[in-house]
């Protein structure tokens, strides 16, 4: 659970691009960003907050950049995760259609797809339980994209 992780705020000093790791104090964004590292696929889960993903989450990425991607010599964005896939899910209060239209739970998505693309995974679904606020129960038919989900995460 991200929102239990303790994570200081980046600082935007920009050291994690030439040391390749970020130079604050260890803390538990560091050891996420190895497990990151070392994972064959990632789940990313998130509330959709103001159209977008969660600040717990958004902070994660930001001090796991050096994770992500790198740099070439003319300063152009190189992924460090290339061919690795993932998982993008999401929830929200908005009620179907308007979680969509809106964009609620369209920008979150959005959001997480630019972080794992410059990271260069492959997003090989998104899955999005709207309208939370009346009903949390998962369909039958939210379960069975989930299970379709997990497959094509593991599909080589």
């Amino acid at each position: 659970d991200v929102c239990k992780l303790n994570m200081k705020y980046c600082t935007a000093c920009m050291a994690c691009r030439e040391k390749e790791k970020c130079i604050l104090p260890e803390d538990d964004a560091h050891i996420v960003g190895k497990k990151i590292q070392d994972a064959d696929a990632l789940v990313i889960g998130t509330p959709t907050h103001w159209g977008n993903m969660c600040a717990p989450l958004k902070l994660l990425f930001d001090r796991n950049v050096p994770v992500f991607m790198g740099e070439s010599p003319g300063g152009m964005p190189v992924p460090r995760q290339k061919g690795k896939r993932a998982v993008v899910v999401t929830a929200c209060t908005t009620p179907w259609p308007f979680n969509f239209i809106l964009p609620e739970s369209r920008g979150a998505i959005r959001a997480i797809r630019e972080v794992l693309h410059y990271g260069g995974y492959k997003t090989v679904g998104t899955l999005t339980k709207p309208g939370t606020k009346k009903s949390k129960e998962i369909s039958s038919s939210l379960t069975a994209k989930a299970k379709r989900l997990g497959k094509k995460l593991i599909q080589r």
